[in-house]
């Protein structure tokens, strides 16, 4: 029987070895402390910074500030609940979903190859990891719901067209909740689900649950055929774990120019 989509063999084994480190894969990345994972980026999924600044529960400049002041010690986290600018529970309610939304992508069967850097930490710091398992099991709850909703994969990656009923009189359009409704105003041909959920300042995920439902709707294009293309991770990925310092800094300059 081959394994459930979004499973992998080495992070299983890391998970059981207890490992710290980054494991690298095309689409992004996943941190782990003692074998849990801690941190998970990717180019699909808007970072923690962007749920926190776009969605609006912290300003660009407190943000700027704790990467400042703690990032070169990898306690940004920490350093926003010490100083209040964010309370505990809500600093990891967002560092979760910015977690889940990106191992959703850094997992998926068209990630690519994997590798893994021995003691790498994320700039962010330690505030508790998720076990490997929980993490899967939630991934693969996530395909489920998808292929549930709209059973086309390759609409999660392309550019979100408006179907010609999306053009009809409002009164004429079924009715949309308001965040399906934003969505569905930012599609224009050219961005992609992940670009309108850092537009929004929202986790990937959801918009691509909104994605689906607008197209079951028949009120955006479902893309002809083709496989997904999962978006790569920008080179500097590749880097991480050889100079931690300059990985590092170029960490810390992508998080500011995304402000």
């Amino acid at each position: 029987m081959s394994a459930p989509a979004g499973h992998s063999p080495m992070l299983s084994r890391l998970a059981e070895e207890r490992a710290t480190g980054v494991l690298l894969r095309d689409a992004g990345a996943l941190y782990l402390e003692d074998g849990a994972v801690a941190h998970a980026e990717s180019p699909a999924a808007p970072g923690i910074e962007v749920l926190l600044t776009a969605g609006g529960r912290l300003s660009s400049e407190a943000w700027q500030e704790a990467v400042e002041a703690a990032g070169a010690e990898c306690a940004t986290g920490r350093w926003l609940i010490e100083h209040r600018r964010l309370a505990a529970g809500e600093l990891e309610i967002s560092r979760l979903g910015a977690l889940y939304d990106a191992a959703y992508f850094v997992l998926s069967p068209a990630a690519g190859p994997t590798r893994f850097r021995h003691g790498v930490r994320h700039w962010f710091g330690s505030l508790g990891g998720v076990p490997v398992a929980a993490v899967e099991r939630e991934i693969l709850r996530r395909r489920l719901l998808l292929e549930s909703l709209w059973p086309h994969p390759p609409l999660d990656a392309a550019p979100v067209t408006p179907a010609r009923a999306a053009l009809r009189p409002a009164a004429r359009l079924p009715y949309l909740p308001r965040r399906r409704a934003a969505v569905l105003r930012l599609a224009d041909g050219a961005r992609t689900p992940p670009a309108i959920a850092a537009l929004l300042g929202r986790p990937a995920f959801h918009v691509l649950v909104d994605v689906r439902r607008l197209a079951a709707l028949g009120l955006v294009e479902t893309p002809e055929g083709g496989a997904r293309t999962s978006a790569r991770a920008p080179a500097w990925f590749q880097n991480i774990g050889d100079d931690p310092d300059v990985a590092l800094l170029r960490r810390l300059r992508v998080a500011l120019e995304r402000l």
